[in-house]
């Protein structure tokens, strides 16, 4: 508890009390009964968050997770190639040539942190097309998430492994078959690369991947399952974006379009923003906003910290994980 109570010693006011009230907030839902979705946008994989959620995934303290196609495909890259990637402190130095130089290197550049093409992506394409066209010979369709699982189970790539798997978030969710919403995966280096092998013939029906409109039925289907006013399911979302902004439809869907009114509303909502509400963003909205769009109530519990989601995410999960 080290690291809680020096947070809770010290964060006391503006974003770093919201911070502590987040995840005090987190604690109680999930003691009264209550089960969490975690959204990730933007480079979170590749910032390594993995090596908490993955813990929280062991610990039953994330039921469900929504996210970028990025997300999905980036914590298995660091997987297999962590030991290739290159780290660029000073990036904001660099000019155009440096950056051309390290596009001539196949080294595909996140704010500090390069991603080596033919040790991460390539290696993970090979692996995978195998998955995709056995399915499409096959005449099966599944989601994104379930191919990675496929993977993963199936032992192909642990000889590449060069960090500790427990510190990976996705085979933390393949071993529990964890529900994953990836909506929007096809903006994302497999997705364009699936694109690819279709266009190429390699995959003969685009329907092998299957698409948003099944996640958000394949979400319809598990939250109307899953929550109840004994246990609501709370939403904590890292960054804004598709990951967030997709899967907190469900609820309005199933009330206006679907008539089922007796589903719960979300149960706790957090976020990690650093987007601006004036700017007419869905994503830097104010929680009381979501209320008039019927995704809230007056009475969720709910919370926002402006900051940094690499600083503040991993605070948050040390208090909800007792470290």
């Amino acid at each position: 508890m080290q690291i809680t109570n020096f947070l809770k010693h010290h964060f006391r006011h503006f974003n770093a009390a919201a911070l502590i009230d987040a995840a005090d907030g987190y604690n109680k839902h999930l003691a009264d009964g209550g089960k969490m979705m975690i959204t990730l946008a933007g480079a979170m994989s590749t910032a390594e968050m993995g090596i908490q959620l993955a813990e929280l995934i062991r610990q039953d303290k994330v039921q469900i997770i929504s996210c970028t196609g990025a997300n999905l495909e980036e914590d298995i890259f660091n997987l297999v190639a962590h030991d290739f990637y290159e780290r660029v402190p000073h990036y904001r130095d660099l000019t155009a040539a440096d950056e051309h130089e390290l596009l001539k290197r196949h080294m595909n550049r996140v704010t500090d942190t390069c991603i080596p093409e033919e040790e991460a992506m390539r290696r993970i394409e090979h692996t995978v097309l195998k998955h995709w066209e056995k399915a499409d010979q096959a005449g099966e369709s599944y989601f994104p998430h379930e191919f990675f699982y496929q993977i993963l189970k199936s032992g192909d790539l642990e000889q590449y492994y060069q960090i500790d798997p427990k510190d990976s978030w996705m085979l933390a969710a393949a071993e529990k078959n964890l529900p994953i919403i990836c909506p929007g995966w096809e903006d994302s280096t497999l997705g364009n690369i699936y694109a690819g092998h279709v266009i190429s013939g390699d995959i003969k029906n685009v329907h092998t991947m299957k698409t948003g409109i099944q996640y958000m039925m394949y979400l319809a289907d598990w939250y109307t399952k899953t929550a109840t006013e004994e246990s609501k399911i709370g939403f904590f979302q890292i960054g804004g974006g598709i990951a967030g902004d997709f899967p907190i439809c469900v609820v309005p869907m199933l009330h206006q379009d679907l008539q089922r009114h007796d589903v719960p509303l979300w149960g706790y909502f957090a976020q990690i923003s650093d987007s601006t509400t004036s700017y007419g963003s869905y994503s830097g909205a104010v929680p009381n906003e979501k209320i008039t769009w019927g995704k809230l109530g007056e009475k969720t519990p709910k919370f926002i910290i402006e900051s940094d989601a690499t600083i503040v995410a991993p605070l948050i999960f040390a208090i909800v994980l007792g470290q």
